[in-house]
Protein backbone atom coordinates (compact mmCIF):
# COMPACT_ATOMS: atom_id res chain seq x y z
CA UNK A 1 0.00 0.00 0.00
CA UNK A 2 1.57 3.47 -0.98
CA UNK A 3 1.24 6.49 0.69
CA UNK A 4 -1.67 7.96 -1.88
CA UNK A 5 -3.65 5.21 -1.08
CA UNK A 6 -5.10 6.32 2.23
CA UNK A 7 -5.37 9.78 1.04
CA UNK A 8 -7.27 8.61 -2.04
CA UNK A 9 -9.44 6.88 0.15
CA UNK A 10 -10.30 10.02 2.07
CA UNK A 11 -10.94 11.65 -0.83
CA UNK A 12 -13.18 9.34 -2.04
CA UNK A 13 -15.38 9.42 1.28
CA UNK A 14 -15.14 13.34 1.12
CA UNK A 15 -16.66 12.95 -2.43
CA UNK A 16 -19.35 10.39 -0.87
CA UNK A 17 -20.41 13.09 2.35
CA UNK A 18 -20.62 15.86 -0.42
CA UNK A 19 -22.96 13.95 -2.33
CA UNK A 20 -25.47 12.98 0.68
CA UNK A 21 -25.41 16.19 2.18
CA UNK A 22 -25.77 18.57 -0.83
CA UNK A 23 -28.93 17.45 -1.83
CA UNK A 24 -30.05 18.02 2.32
CA UNK A 25 -28.19 21.09 2.27
CA UNK A 26 -30.31 22.34 -0.37
CA UNK A 27 -34.01 20.80 0.93
CA UNK A 28 -33.04 22.47 4.02
CA UNK A 29 -32.51 25.73 2.23
CA UNK A 30 -35.00 25.92 -0.31
CA UNK A 31 -38.27 24.20 1.28
CA UNK A 32 -37.15 24.47 5.00
CA UNK A 33 -35.94 27.85 4.94
CA UNK A 34 -38.97 29.35 3.37
CA UNK A 35 -41.36 27.67 5.56
CA UNK A 36 -39.50 28.34 8.16
CA UNK A 37 -39.53 32.16 7.42
CA UNK A 38 -43.51 31.86 6.46
CA UNK A 39 -44.15 30.97 10.13
CA UNK A 40 -42.29 32.63 11.97
CA UNK A 41 -44.40 35.44 10.48
CA UNK A 42 -47.61 34.13 11.33
CA UNK A 43 -49.19 36.50 14.16
CA UNK A 44 -49.75 33.11 15.86
CA UNK A 45 -45.65 32.62 15.96
CA UNK A 46 -45.50 34.41 19.16
CA UNK A 47 -48.09 32.09 20.98
CA UNK A 48 -45.82 30.90 23.87
CA UNK A 49 -46.24 27.10 24.84
CA UNK A 50 -44.03 24.54 27.18
CA UNK A 51 -40.54 25.72 26.41
CA UNK A 52 -40.67 28.89 25.03
CA UNK A 53 -42.51 31.20 21.84
CA UNK A 54 -43.36 29.36 18.90
CA UNK A 55 -40.82 31.21 16.38
CA UNK A 56 -38.28 30.15 18.73
CA UNK A 57 -38.73 26.99 19.12
CA UNK A 58 -38.90 27.23 15.31
CA UNK A 59 -35.86 28.63 14.56
CA UNK A 60 -34.02 26.38 17.48
CA UNK A 61 -35.35 23.24 15.08
CA UNK A 62 -34.01 24.51 11.93
CA UNK A 63 -30.80 24.93 13.47
CA UNK A 64 -30.24 22.03 14.92
CA UNK A 65 -31.21 20.61 11.23
CA UNK A 66 -28.60 22.32 10.00
CA UNK A 67 -26.04 21.47 12.40
CA UNK A 68 -26.81 17.84 11.32
CA UNK A 69 -26.74 18.43 7.55
CA UNK A 70 -23.32 19.17 8.58
CA UNK A 71 -22.59 15.76 10.35
CA UNK A 72 -22.91 17.50 13.61
CA UNK A 73 -24.40 14.92 16.76
CA UNK A 74 -25.86 17.45 18.95
CA UNK A 75 -25.48 17.19 22.68
CA UNK A 76 -26.68 19.23 25.32
CA UNK A 77 -25.46 19.31 29.43
CA UNK A 78 -26.70 21.20 31.69
CA UNK A 79 -30.04 23.69 31.64
CA UNK A 80 -29.81 27.39 29.92
CA UNK A 81 -31.25 30.36 32.16
CA UNK A 82 -34.86 31.71 31.42
CA UNK A 83 -35.09 35.22 31.14
CA UNK A 84 -32.39 38.29 31.15
CA UNK A 85 -28.61 36.37 30.73
CA UNK A 86 -25.36 37.31 29.51
CA UNK A 87 -24.46 33.65 28.11
CA UNK A 88 -20.58 34.08 27.06
CA UNK A 89 -19.07 31.26 24.96
CA UNK A 90 -15.47 30.37 23.68
CA UNK A 91 -15.67 31.10 20.08
CA UNK A 92 -14.21 28.57 17.31
CA UNK A 93 -16.34 29.08 13.80
CA UNK A 94 -19.29 30.25 12.23
CA UNK A 95 -20.81 27.38 13.42
CA UNK A 96 -20.98 28.50 17.09
CA UNK A 97 -23.86 30.62 16.56
CA UNK A 98 -25.64 27.88 15.04
CA UNK A 99 -24.84 25.56 17.69
CA UNK A 100 -26.13 27.85 20.36
CA UNK A 101 -29.35 28.64 18.51
CA UNK A 102 -30.35 24.81 18.45
CA UNK A 103 -30.13 25.58 22.04
CA UNK A 104 -30.88 28.77 23.44
CA UNK A 105 -32.75 31.81 21.15
CA UNK A 106 -30.36 34.66 22.57
CA UNK A 107 -29.37 38.30 20.56
CA UNK A 108 -25.63 37.48 19.88
CA UNK A 109 -23.17 40.91 19.77
CA UNK A 110 -20.89 39.41 16.32
CA UNK A 111 -19.44 41.58 13.53
CA UNK A 112 -21.21 43.51 10.75
CA UNK A 113 -19.62 41.02 8.09
CA UNK A 114 -21.79 38.39 9.62
CA UNK A 115 -25.27 40.31 8.29
CA UNK A 116 -24.11 39.63 5.11
CA UNK A 117 -23.18 35.71 5.20
CA UNK A 118 -25.24 33.36 3.83
CA UNK A 119 -27.56 31.24 6.19
CA UNK A 120 -25.43 32.16 9.03
CA UNK A 121 -26.59 35.73 8.24
CA UNK A 122 -30.26 35.26 7.79
CA UNK A 123 -30.17 33.54 11.26
CA UNK A 124 -28.32 35.86 12.80
CA UNK A 125 -30.57 39.10 11.95
CA UNK A 126 -33.55 37.15 12.87
CA UNK A 127 -32.49 36.40 15.90
CA UNK A 128 -32.01 39.87 16.95
CA UNK A 129 -28.52 40.32 16.72
CA UNK A 130 -26.51 43.28 17.86
CA UNK A 131 -24.07 43.92 14.73
CA UNK A 132 -20.92 45.97 16.12
CA UNK A 133 -18.64 47.27 14.07
CA UNK A 134 -14.82 46.13 14.66
CA UNK A 135 -12.63 49.19 15.60
CA UNK A 136 -15.71 51.71 15.84
CA UNK A 137 -15.91 52.96 19.12
CA UNK A 138 -18.98 54.92 18.35
CA UNK A 139 -20.66 51.27 17.31
CA UNK A 140 -19.26 49.86 20.84
CA UNK A 141 -21.08 52.01 23.05
CA UNK A 142 -24.21 51.86 20.98
CA UNK A 143 -23.99 47.72 21.54
CA UNK A 144 -23.28 48.57 24.81
CA UNK A 145 -26.53 50.19 25.51
CA UNK A 146 -28.29 48.31 23.68
CA UNK A 147 -27.12 44.78 25.45
CA UNK A 148 -28.09 46.49 29.01
CA UNK A 149 -31.34 47.89 27.30
CA UNK A 150 -32.08 43.92 26.66
CA UNK A 151 -30.74 42.66 29.59
CA UNK A 152 -33.29 45.58 31.68
CA UNK A 153 -36.49 44.40 28.93
CA UNK A 154 -35.41 40.67 30.73
CA UNK A 155 -33.91 39.47 27.09
CA UNK A 156 -30.98 36.99 26.34
CA UNK A 157 -27.81 38.40 24.56
CA UNK A 158 -25.04 35.98 23.61
CA UNK A 159 -21.43 37.38 23.53
CA UNK A 160 -17.95 35.90 22.35
CA UNK A 161 -15.75 37.64 24.87
CA UNK A 162 -12.66 36.41 23.19
CA UNK A 163 -13.52 39.00 20.33
CA UNK A 164 -12.60 36.64 17.49
CA UNK A 165 -11.79 33.27 16.53
CA UNK A 166 -8.45 31.48 16.94
CA UNK A 167 -7.10 28.20 15.81
CA UNK A 168 -8.84 25.65 17.67
CA UNK A 169 -6.03 25.51 20.19
CA UNK A 170 -6.42 27.22 23.29
CA UNK A 171 -9.42 29.61 24.53
CA UNK A 172 -7.96 33.32 24.54
CA UNK A 173 -8.36 35.90 26.93
CA UNK A 174 -11.69 37.36 27.81
CA UNK A 175 -12.19 41.07 27.10
CA UNK A 176 -14.16 42.29 30.85
CA UNK A 177 -15.74 45.17 29.39
CA UNK A 178 -17.50 43.10 27.47
CA UNK A 179 -19.77 42.26 31.07
CA UNK A 180 -20.48 45.76 31.76
CA UNK A 181 -23.93 45.47 30.95
CA UNK A 182 -24.88 42.40 33.02
CA UNK A 183 -22.93 44.18 35.88
CA UNK A 184 -25.31 47.58 35.68
CA UNK A 185 -28.56 45.30 34.84
CA UNK A 186 -27.88 43.20 37.83
CA UNK A 187 -28.25 39.76 35.26
CA UNK A 188 -26.49 36.10 35.66
CA UNK A 189 -23.71 35.44 33.32
CA UNK A 190 -24.12 31.93 32.17
CA UNK A 191 -20.64 30.11 30.76
CA UNK A 192 -21.14 27.73 27.93
CA UNK A 193 -18.42 25.92 26.33
CA UNK A 194 -18.64 25.00 22.94
CA UNK A 195 -17.09 21.45 22.13
CA UNK A 196 -16.42 19.85 18.80
CA UNK A 197 -15.37 16.20 18.24
CA UNK A 198 -15.21 13.46 21.18
CA UNK A 199 -13.55 15.56 24.35
CA UNK A 200 -13.10 18.62 22.15
CA UNK A 201 -10.88 17.21 19.59
CA UNK A 202 -11.97 18.51 16.43
CA UNK A 203 -11.46 22.44 17.63
CA UNK A 204 -8.59 22.86 15.02
CA UNK A 205 -10.97 21.25 12.52
CA UNK A 206 -13.52 23.03 12.67
CA UNK A 207 -11.89 26.19 13.55
CA UNK A 208 -10.55 28.68 9.98
CA UNK A 209 -7.27 27.79 8.68
CA UNK A 210 -5.42 30.34 7.80
CA UNK A 211 -6.73 32.93 5.59
CA UNK A 212 -10.07 30.82 5.20
CA UNK A 213 -12.95 32.69 4.83
CA UNK A 214 -16.46 32.09 5.66
CA UNK A 215 -17.57 30.56 1.66
CA UNK A 216 -14.04 27.94 2.52
CA UNK A 217 -14.82 26.99 5.99
CA UNK A 218 -18.05 26.48 5.23
CA UNK A 219 -17.51 24.11 2.45
CA UNK A 220 -14.88 22.33 3.73
CA UNK A 221 -16.66 21.32 7.28
CA UNK A 222 -19.88 20.72 4.88
CA UNK A 223 -17.25 17.16 3.52
CA UNK A 224 -15.58 16.78 6.94
CA UNK A 225 -16.38 13.30 9.13
CA UNK A 226 -19.49 12.99 10.71
CA UNK A 227 -18.56 14.38 14.90
CA UNK A 228 -20.02 15.64 18.30
CA UNK A 229 -20.60 18.64 19.17
CA UNK A 230 -21.53 19.34 22.46
CA UNK A 231 -23.10 22.21 24.00
CA UNK A 232 -22.35 22.66 27.84
CA UNK A 233 -24.31 25.05 30.24
CA UNK A 234 -22.26 25.83 33.22
CA UNK A 235 -22.73 26.83 36.52
CA UNK A 236 -23.37 30.35 36.48
CA UNK A 237 -22.07 33.66 38.05
CA UNK A 238 -25.15 34.81 39.87
CA UNK A 239 -26.75 38.96 39.47
CA UNK A 240 -26.06 40.89 41.95
CA UNK A 241 -22.34 39.52 42.18
CA UNK A 242 -19.81 41.24 44.37
CA UNK A 243 -16.68 40.32 41.68
CA UNK A 244 -16.11 43.12 39.42
CA UNK A 245 -16.34 42.42 35.62
CA UNK A 246 -12.94 41.52 35.33
CA UNK A 247 -13.17 38.79 37.99
CA UNK A 248 -16.67 37.82 36.30
CA UNK A 249 -14.76 37.59 32.60
CA UNK A 250 -11.79 35.13 34.64
CA UNK A 251 -14.46 33.04 36.13
CA UNK A 252 -15.87 32.42 33.17
CA UNK A 253 -13.26 31.77 31.07
CA UNK A 254 -11.81 29.24 34.02
CA UNK A 255 -15.33 27.02 34.12
CA UNK A 256 -14.71 27.13 30.32
CA UNK A 257 -11.59 25.45 29.97
CA UNK A 258 -12.38 23.19 32.86
CA UNK A 259 -15.28 22.19 31.10
CA UNK A 260 -13.19 21.54 27.84
CA UNK A 261 -10.80 19.64 29.78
Amino acid sequence: MTESTPRAAAGAMRVLRYAWRVPWLLLHVLVLLPLTVLLISLPTARLRSGDGRLDDRLIRAWSAGLMRVFGFHLYRFGEPLHGATLFVANHVSWSDIVLLHSQRMMGFVAKREIAGWPLVGWMATRGETIFHERGNTESLGGVMHEMLARLRGGRAVGVFPEGRTRDGAEVGPFHARIFTPAVEAHAPVQPVALCYGAHCSAQAVVAFHGREGFVGNFLRLLGEPARVADVRFLEPIPAGSEEGRRRIAELARERIVAAMQ
